[in-house]
């Protein structure tokens, strides 16, 4: 694949939205974006962010959008394909339609080829850590087919149900969305009309067969039509989750991640643990069981609705603790606890930096006087390679150094990656 500078041909002058220019593509960048430059020079030159192309190609784009510093283009036409282009399975994954899938126009495992790159990338560029990763493929559909298991859908004001172009409000009529689950699919939800509403997202449990829908209006009230939980299997245990509290869509992931965590952190009978950020209790559960009744965990959870799921499914370990806040102000008050293990998945905008320090600088402990220094290994869970490298950039300097990372396709026909980083001190 093509990594060096760029050119755009007949392009000197900033191009103009609606323009179609002849480029030759190079890198990805993070967002499902590949890089074209001017051969202008970096006076006249202009980056152009291009989707729908893969590296080396190239193609024929048209601009999108533009600014003084760089422009947005779609490729409407490749005029040399790269070896790892294929027919997108979907009719609205182009150019105008759909904006869900970035990556449909090349092969599985060019997809996550070009996600490790990303890593890899955004590692180097940000936290200075030159590290080559591999995307590993999670069980089920080799296909990256019928794997997304909650899909919210957009409503146009004539009740029509459809997905959003990419970078718009627009809705884009659809008959069939191919990346979700067959449950999703069997809710029929473009096939209907929705009067009244702005939203309508389906969540469904394949392990259990149970399906909800809520429809929500223009004002703050939703109504459902189903359950308004569901029954989920991981970790070798059944757990209830409110549709609202967050669980991972890809079927294969919760298993897959919690064995990643349980295998970065190596917890023993007796260790103490940290779950920050514990959602519905998932891997608070996983190190219960790997402590035993002489160990402690202690989640903690912003969300009421994900406190109350976790309380639930965890009723059953008199060795857990899950405190409901904000994670830097429960960790202020409460210090760690002589925690030794610490996991964190927080949501795309990464981890606060006053959590880093409070689990990564010695002394920086509780009000009570309690210390981080006994801290040993910390397992980050992350959904965004740029959120995670600017975190892990943060525990570097605080003495911390990434000893292993993991990353699965977890978002499969989407530039999106999952990571755990495994951090020990230097």
């Amino acid at each position: 694949m093509l990594t060096g500078v760029t050119e755009i041909i007949a392009a000197k002058s900033a191009p103009a939205q609606g323009e179609l220019l002849d480029l030759t593509v190079g890198e990805v960048a993070h967002g499902g974006w590949c890089v074209a430059r001017s051969a202008a020079g970096a006076d006249q030159g202009k980056v152009v962010f291009v989707r729908h192309a893969l590296p080396g190609e190239r193609v024929r784009a048209r601009v999108t959008s533009s600014t003084a510093k760089f422009a947005r283009a779609d490729a409407v036409e490749v005029l040399e394909p790269s070896p790892d282009r294929v027919e997108p399975p979907c009719s609205y994954a182009r150019p105008g339609g759909c904006g869900g899938c970035d990556l449909q126009h090349a092969s599985p495992a060019a997809q996550r080829a070009i996600k490790a790159q990303v890593i890899s990338q955004q590692l180097r560029r940000i936290a200075g850590i030159d590290r080559a990763v591999e995307v590993e493929e999670l069980p089920g559909d080799p296909s990256g087919l019928g794997w997304r298991t909650r899909v919210s859908f957009a409503v146009r004001s004539d009740g029509t149900a459809g997905l959003r172009m990419h970078r718009s409000r627009q809705v884009v009529d659809i008959t069939d969305c191919l990346i979700a689950h067959p449950l999703v699919r069997d809710a029929d939800v473009p096939q209907q009309r929705w009067p009244g509403a702005r939203s309508v997202e389906v969540a469904v449990s394949p392990g259990s067969g149970e399906q909800s829908v809520v429809v929500t209006g223009p004002g703050p009230t939703a109504r459902r039509r189903g359950r308004p939980s569901l029954t989920q299997h991981a970790a070798g245990r059944t757990w209830r989750v409110n549709t609202g509290v967050f669980w991972q869509v890809h079927p294969g992931a919760a298993d897959t991640l919690t064995g990643a965590v349980l295998a970065a952190l190596r917890p023993q009978p007796g260790d103490v643990a940290l779950d920050l950020y514990c959602g519905a209790g998932l891997f608070a559960g996983a190190l219960a069981e790997a402590v035993g009744q002489t160990g402690l965990v202690t989640g903690v959870e912003s969300d009421v609705a994900a406190v109350r799921d976790a309380r639930k499914n965890l009723s059953g370990f008199p060795q857990v603790r899950v405190h409901r806040g904000d994670a830097a102000d429960v960790l202020e008050q409460r210090g760690l606890g002589g925690a030794s293990l610490a996991v964190l998945d927080p949501p795309r905008a990464g981890a606060a930096r006053r959590v880093i320090e409070l689990l990564a600088s010695p002394g920086a402990g509780a009000r009570s006087g309690a210390a981080t220094s006994g801290l040993r290994r910390i397992a980050y869970v992350s959904c965004d390679p740029a959120t995670l490298a600017r975190d892990l950039a943060i525990f570097g300097e605080l003495g911390w150094q990434l000893d292993d990372l993991r990353a699965f396709d977890a978002f499969p026909m989407t530039h999106h990656v999952e990571c755990i980083a495994t951090l020990a001190r230097c």
